[in-house]
């Protein structure tokens, strides 16, 4: 992949992060991409293929929304992971549907179908109200008790 292209990419994020306050995912999205290369090494390969050939360029050179194509690649990478929907949970808790482009106040999280895996962290607000607190810690975590 271009440098320039990576580094431009990574420049319009960084603005992006810094003008709307969004917490960056770009580090669950790495734990997910490390688990993956361990577990499904095809899922891997489709997941680097999309970030070179489509998440950079998107933003880099068609000028793609960073934070909103960051998102979508979230979405894919969990459901690479495992099938599931992405789902919204809104500041009292309640889910919605997932409709891009999300308030910024809004958790995004890919729950699997069927009763198996634990959610996966798509986007975080800048802060979790406690509500979407409880429910990170429920459904990410696997926690069975509020925190004190």
């Amino acid at each position: 992949m271009d440098e320039g292209l990576q580094n431009r990419a990574d420049e319009l994020f960084e603005e992006s992060l810094t003008r709307t306050n969004a917490k960056d995912p770009r580090e669950f999205y790495r734990d997910r991409l490390r688990e993956m290369k361990g577990t499904d090494l095809e899922a891997y390969k489709a997941a680097v293929d999309y970030y070179q050939n489509e998440l950079i360029p998107s933003i880099a050179e068609k000028g793609a929304d960073p934070l909103l194509s960051w998102q979508e690649y979230g979405c894919r990478l969990a459901q690479l992971t495992i099938p599931g929907d992405p789902v919204e949970i809104d500041v009292t808790g309640v889910t919605h549907k997932y409709t891009p482009p999300t308030p910024e106040d809004r958790m995004i999280l890919h729950i699997p179908e069927g009763p198996k895996g634990k959610a996966i962290v798509v986007g975080l607000p800048p802060e979790l109200s406690s509500a979407q607190r409880a429910t990170y810690d429920l459904l990410v975590a696997g926690r069975q008790k509020l925190r004190d």
